[in-house]
């Protein structure tokens, strides 16, 4: 019996063995089996990603040559409308002061599509205001007003938008420059030189000074092209009308010179500039109370009089109709 029983439990034992090591060989298979399939499916999807890049890249690839043809053709047009006494017309010496004063990187193309501008709005403005009703009916009263104003807002809309892009330029230059010279003190405090420093300004620092780090990556390149300090710096001195800018420029080109220290000019020179932007942000405070003081009793004093005054006005009114009807 006790041999029975022991054949018994072997067999048992053996079955159980048996049935787990299936249990694991089905696991170990279905995890393997889904291993391959996630496998499969991630391949199916690159390549499909893939053919669609290759078919959309393909596409952008020829838009962005008409593009480019585009572009090439009126440049080329713009170039040709310059040369001459025709293009000292349309592009005059305030102009050219004003797109190279706009924060553009190609200032000879930036100058051909400003002519090229000027000449298509003026043709588009006069066709669509010789189209406009109101135009029509005023050109039986004063003959070719449409074509006076369609040139005339044509010519000036471009200048226009440069001019207002300048003066919002010179506005944020006024406000990096505090950071700036902020940055050159900390740079040239840690031993850099002033290529090193405008260089490190003008990678590291772009983000935070978008206007100033973009005019210093003029400057780095004109200097690395050969031009010198003053020269590459004249841009930034004299484009902007700002009188602590230029005193800057003026303070780098002489370092850069006959070297010397800045930390000590440059933190006078900052502590100026707080003092004279907490001064500047004073003022609009002022104005702006002066302006909410109109709008207050604009706003509040007809409610004032209407609860401080009103019951006062109720009796007078009830006293004149009890007058009135006895």
């Amino acid at each position: 019996m006790m041999a029975l029983e022991a054949q018994t439990v072997l067999v048992w034992g053996a079955v159980a063995c048996a049935l787990a090591g299936l249990i694991l060989f089905a696991l170990w298979f279905h995890h393997h089996w889904q291993q391959r399939q996630q496998a499969t499916r991630l391949s199916q999807v690159v390549d499909e990603r893939l053919k669609g890049a290759a078919h959309t890249s393909q596409a952008p690839s020829q838009s962005r040559q008409t593009v480019e043809q585009i572009k090439m053709q009126a440049g080329s047009l713009g170039e040709r409308w310059l040369k001459g006494r025709f293009g000292s017309s349309l592009l005059s010496e305030e102009d050219r002061v004003l797109v190279m004063n706009a924060g553009f990187k190609h200032i000879d193309v930036a100058r051909q599509y400003f002519v090229l501008s000027r000449v298509g709005l003026s043709i588009f403005l006069i066709i669509l205001f010789s189209l406009l009703p109101m135009t029509r009916r005023l050109n039986e009263y004063v003959p070719f007003v449409s074509v006076f104003l369609g040139f005339a807002l044509g010519w000036m809309l471009p200048k226009w938008w440069l001019v207002r892009r300048v003066s919002q330029r010179r506005l944020r230059i006024a406000a990096e420059l505090p950071l700036f010279v902020d940055l050159l003190r900390l740079l040239q405090g840690v031993g850099l030189s002033m290529d090193q420093t405008l260089h490190t300004i003008e990678r590291e620092f772009h983000d935070v000074i978008p206007v100033m780090g973009s005019e210093l990556t003029i400057a780095v390149e004109q200097y690395a092209r050969g031009r010198t300090r003053e020269q590459s710096l004249e841009r930034i001195a004299s484009g902007f009308t700002n009188e602590d800018l230029a005193v800057i420029c003026r303070l780098i080109v002489q370092v850069d010179q006959h070297g010397g220290a800045m930390q000590e000019p440059l933190h006078r020179f900052g502590v100026r500039l707080r003092e004279q932007r907490r001064l500047e942000l004073k003022a609009k405070v002022g104005k702006l109370t002066v302006k909410m003081t109109g709008v207050m009793v604009l706003t509040l004093l007809p409610a004032l009089l209407i609860i401080t005054a009103g019951s006062g006005f109720l009796a007078l009114f009830r006293g004149l109709s009890q007058v009135a009807g006895g």
